[in-house]
């Protein structure tokens, strides 16, 4: 019997939607999240992850674009343990054909998905709902001196955040709102 789901997301094969199988009973019901063997298995790759984070959001935050460059990039595997966001990735690796292109999916604390980014992406989200909760692993320890941000409004990546949101009523960080566009960081040789 499968745990687990792997459902990629367009238009990229490694970005990927992972369901966990529930297994109901009269108490509730029992999920497994993570086992890495199983990961592995599903994913294709050997990411091995050594940090966990946990954010809680209001309503309407926005955070991100972040990523880390090499040698300290991340991968991530992100759950929504509560509430729910407009998750978004960006693909940051120059040499592939989805470079600057990005994907977003609506998560929630009840659907029982993740999400794996792998390295190379920029990943950032919007709070869709209030006390947001979110549980995400990454696979390289965090590393201030790494740390960059993508600008979350790139003119040339155009990311469509939901439009029942007013851009006005978002609450985002002085550190996103001085985020660099792709062409800065491509200039300054900050991508993969």
């Amino acid at each position: 019997m499968r745990k687990f789901i792997k459902t990629p997301l367009k238009p990229f094969d490694e970005v990927s939607l992972i369901t966990c199988k529930k297994f109901p009973d009269e108490r509730g019901y029992f999920s497994e999240h993570f086992n890495q063997i199983r990961f592995q298995e599903i994913s294709g790759n050997a990411t091995t992850f050594v940090q966990d984070n946990f954010s809680l959001s209001r309503k309407w935050v926005l955070r991100g674009l972040h990523f880390q460059k090499e040698p300290f990039a991340q991968a991530k595997l992100i759950r929504v343990l509560r509430g729910e966001i407009f998750d978004v990735v960006v693909d940051l690796r120059k040499k592939e054909k989805t470079f600057g292109k990005w994907a977003g999916v609506r998560l929630n604390g009840v659907d029982n998905r993740m999400l794996y980014v792998p390295e190379g992406f920029a990943h950032g989200f919007l709070s869709l709902s209030d006390k947001t909760e979110l549980l995400y692993k990454c696979s390289s320890y965090f590393k201030k001196e790494a740390e960059r941000t993508l600008h979350w409004s790139d003119s040339s990546i155009r990311i469509s955040w939901p439009s029942e949101i007013p851009i006005s009523n978002m609450i985002i960080s002085d550190k996103d709102q001085e985020g660099l566009s792709l062409d800065r960081l491509l200039e300054l040789d900050e991508l993969f």
